[in-house]
């Protein structure tokens, strides 16, 4: 009972003076406050990713030819000779791998983007005076035999067999496309031409299908950042794009390795790398293969992002800091104001535990509902921050990040108020008495 009306007369006192328990607990509301949108947005960037990169493909392993020094493709060293035809992937070399492996391996994924005189790729389709911003990008046919549902036909038709083999100058455009160029005219759209421009080189393609549009989750290369002319992708067959890249060889730098489902390719990726660095790049002098599952990029940027939330973590832990400090020295003005009250108490039998009880349960209530409305804030600012961020994200709030938050708020009452609370335990009733 005792613990309860402590509270009671610690809420009395905060209604008494609420501009200083206000103030008193502004540190901690807005440690709290940061505590909860660093957890909400760098959990629902953390699972919007790792969704992006599952949903890209989780049985697929990416096999890119680079320098020998590089171990990743965050970190390329540029110092070698530049990559030339024999550097690269033939087609012999994957039609034995596929023959090697042929039990766990189901399909070989290529992709080439076209650049023209464009170092970032990106391109523009004017029409009727609107601009379009747009990129060129090729695919092998078993892009969409294995990721067929990244695409979603809104008219028109896929690729034939033929426009793969023979390098058709045929394309899928985005109904975002055609809304801009053709006014959302679909039936305008199917077998018209379009001309994009690569900075200053013009390629003309045969408009066969619509495909729907959809924003990606987390806008890496900015193709989102404007919301009414976002860069959308036009889609080419593959040896459609080698022949607009001028490509006199057979090789290729990168493709996808699809795995069959039962395949660990976490586990596989290292033995790709193995037989076509063993068999094929042994004797390169400046280049070899480099793997990559989509887990290990799962793991990798998770790894990396858990290292931002700890060192933002520790820009909160500093506003808590601050804020303890305010709560230990409003406790200690509180104890020098109630000296007589203490002395009082003393005097008809309070003990030196229930003193010390008292104003450390006040300490608490103050962190406690600052922590409270850190939390509200913190999900309401969170939450917010989300739908400006350049990315489709849920948010994802926490329920331990939560507990956590509240926990934090209380250990910072108990220890800044253990201090102010200790001094008034220990004050002579006499002397506190007499206190003016």
């Amino acid at each position: 009972m005792l613990f309860f009306e402590n509270i009671s007369v610690a809420i009395a006192g905060l209604k008494a003076n609420k501009m200083r328990s206000l103030l008193t607990m502004l540190g901690i509301i807005i440690g709290i406050t940061s505590v909860i949108i660093i957890f909400i947005v760098g959990n629902s960037v953390t699972k919007g990713f790792s969704k992006i990169l599952t949903e890209a493909g989780a049985d697929t392993i990416e096999v890119v030819v680079l320098p020998k020094n590089t171990k990743n493709l965050y970190n390329i060293d540029d110092n070698v000779r530049e990559m030339n035809e024999k550097d690269l992937i033939t087609k012999d070399m994957l039609n034995q791998f596929k023959e090697e492996y042929k039990d766990k391996v189901v399909g070989l994924v290529q992709a080439e983007s076209v650049y023209g005189d464009s170092m970032d790729g990106k391109g523009t389709v004017t029409r009727d005076n609107v601009v379009s911003k747009v990129q060129i990008r090729g695919y092998s046919k078993d892009y969409y035999k294995y990721f067929g549902n990244r695409t979603k036909m809104v008219q028109g038709r896929g690729f034939l067999d033929r426009d793969y083999a023979e390098g058709k100058r045929v394309c899928l455009v985005a109904d975002k496309l055609v809304e801009r160029a053709f006014r959302g005219d679909k039936d305008a759209a199917i077998g018209s031409e379009i001309e994009v421009n690569m900075n200053g080189v013009y390629y003309t393609y045969h408009i066969v299908g619509i495909y729907e549009y959809a924003r990606d989750g987390i806008d890496i290369g900015g193709t989102t950042s404007d919301p009414d002319n976002p860069t959308t992708e036009i889609r080419i067959p593959y040896e459609t794009a080698r022949i607009a890249n001028h490509a006199q060889n057979e090789g290729t730098q990168y493709i996808d390795v699809v795995v069959d489902s039962e395949v660990d390719g976490q586990a596989f990726a290292p033995e790709i790398r193995d037989y076509f660095n063993v068999k094929y790049y042994a004797k390169n002098d400046a280049y070899n293969v480099v793997v990559i599952s989509m887990a290990d990029q799962v793991q990798e940027f998770t790894s990396m992002f858990d290292m931002v939330k700890i060192a933002f973590l520790g820009v909160a832990a500093i506003s808590l800091l601050v804020g303890s400090i305010g709560v230990t020295n409003i406790m200690l003005v509180s104890v020098t104001e109630r000296t007589k009250e203490i002395g009082t108490r003393k005097a008809l039998g309070a003990t030196n535990k229930s003193i010390r009880l008292q104003f450390i349960t006040e300490a608490i209530v103050i962190c406690f509902i600052g922590g409270a409305v850190g939390v509200f804030l913190g999900i309401t600012a969170g939450t917010a921050l989300l739908n400006l961020l350049p990315m489709d994200l849920e948010p994802a709030i926490d329920a331990t990040g939560i507990i956590i938050s509240v926990l934090i708020s209380v250990a910072v009452g108990i220890i800044a108020g253990y201090s102010p609370a200790n001094r008034a335990a220990k004050l002579n009733p006499i002397d506190a008495l007499r206190y003016e």
